[in-house]
């Protein structure tokens, strides 16, 4: 029996680990990646000596995919947890606390955003309550509509795009409700009188569990534990370039015919393989839209002069290039204890593709010049890294929820063929892990009968 994994990223690697939990030995799982190396947009690098994450650093620990992933595979060793501090936001030329009881940024009182808003939105949030909301149970709208009638812009520009960039690296006008904040969409579907009204009722419970964690070593730690786990013939350097249907099964080009196979890959790349076996399903996943990013890490001093914060984020249409900082020493106490202050800059947003075009060394000068701005201090990095990651992450527009249904219902019919990724049900490596581990499930059983 062979099956074919198209695309190592995070969820392609899980779908062969658990492929091979139920398929056994016997199975031969090629597992094909275009790039030179596994784990997508995962990647640990070497930063002054010592690994430090370029791409995602940390994952929601209340989502138990990835801790129980960890636990099975041997690492509990590796989970560590965020200092609790939290971050600033850079809004109006200076440094705010970024507000608390919000959803995504979005308030669930005025008083949350004294000092970050003007007076004049602090009274449009407060009064919003008294307002007649027209909202149709099963709409959807970009939260940057909603928010703004309701809140006015400064509450997009200075809370909520902050934290949707950092996730999504977009902006509202770009995001769903219904896909990006579902218990929203379902305060309201269900009669909230309100925008304030649907956020409390949204809100998680209060808890006392960390919110995240991460990987002491890096998320390279788990992709080489995934990795040896699954036992998979590892082609690298190779895309997929055909994907047909054969009477025994598949055909993947350039490996050719298998038993089955997982798509593990971006979006657009999903749709240009199942452009002919699944051309309702490839139409679905070609609207998908991607944003591009790009990250600057540098090892500072270790007296660098930086804020006792988690990070600063920057609000919409600042005079800055960066769109946020990850300050990791702070962030991370394991990361604290290094010889050097680690930060990381980011850079990019949906519909902004011109960092990516910035050479090395202009975006380690933006990111030390924007840096410098923010914290009030000369930055004089001791080493850097830049790491570009174009088409990234996807946009999880209107409609996105009812598209992915609409997708997964195409190829239901297609035994033999499951899908994973971040453009399904989530971009946070749970959510990535929870669909590798439903593709294989698929695909396991699909072959076992």
């Amino acid at each position: 029996m062979r099956i074919a994994v198209v695309g190592g990223g995070i969820s392609g690697l899980v779908a062969a680990y658990r492929l091979r939990q139920r398929l056994g030995e016997s199975a031969d799982i090629v597992v094909l990646e275009q790039r030179g190396r596994v784990g997508g947009v995962l990647h640990t690098g070497q930063l002054a000596g010592e690994p430090l994450d370029l791409g995602a650093e940390a994952f929601v620990g209340r989502r138990p995919e990835v801790i129980e992933l960890m636990g099975e595979l041997g690492l509990d060793d590796q989970l560590v947890r965020p200092a609790g501090k939290r971050p600033l936001v850079w809004a109006g030329g200076s440094a705010h606390p970024l507000p608390g009881r919000t959803l995504m940024g979005i308030p669930s009182d005025a008083e949350s955003l004294r000092g970050l808003v003007d007076d004049e939105t602090l009274h449009r949030v407060a009064s919003e309550p008294e307002r007649p909301l027209r909202w149709e149970p099963g709409s959807d709208v970009d939260v940057q509509s909603l928010v703004a009638e309701r809140f006015g812009r400064q509450v997009v520009e200075r809370s909520v795009d902050p934290l949707l960039g950092g996730v999504y690296a977009g902006v509202s006008a770009s995001i769903g409700i219904r896909a990006a904040l579902p218990t929203l969409a379902a305060a309201l579907d269900q009669g909230a009188s309100s925008l304030t009204d649907a956020v409390r009722k949204a809100m998680p419970a209060p808890s006392s569990a960390p919110v995240f964690g991460g990987l002491r070593d890096g998320y390279g730690a788990l992709l080489t534990a995934l990795t040896e786990a699954s036992r998979a013939r590892l082609v690298t350097d190779l895309p997929a370039t055909r994907l047909a249907r054969s009477p025994r099964g598949w055909v993947v080009d350039p490996l050719g015919a298998v038993d089955a196979v997982v798509l593990a890959t971006p979006a657009p790349v999903t749709a240009r393989l199942l452009h002919y076996v699944a051309p309702d399903a490839a139409a679905l996943a070609d609207g998908i839209e991607l944003s591009s990013s790009a990250l600057v890490a540098m090892a500072l001093p270790k007296d660098a002069a930086l804020p006792d914060n988690s990070g600063i984020l920057v609000a919409t249409g600042e005079p800055l290039r960066a769109k946020a900082f990850t300050l990791s020493s702070r962030k991370w106490p394991h990361l604290a204890a290094r010889d050097v202050a680690l930060v990381r800059a980011s850079f990019g947003r949906f519909g902004d593709e011109k960092p990516l075009t910035w050479t090395d060394d202009e975006l380690l000068a933006a990111a030390v010049e924007d840096l410098g701005t923010v914290t009030g201090t000369t930055i004089t990095p001791l080493a850097a890294m830049v790491q570009r990651w174009p088409g990234g992450l996807p946009q999880y527009a209107p409609g996105h929820s009812e598209r992915i249904e609409a997708l997964e219902a195409a190829i239901a019919p297609l035994e033999g063929l499951g899908l994973a990724g971040a453009y399904l049900h989530g971009v946070g490596v749970p959510a990535c892990v929870a669909t590798g581990t439903a593709a294989a499930e698929r695909v396991a059983h699909s072959v076992g009968h």
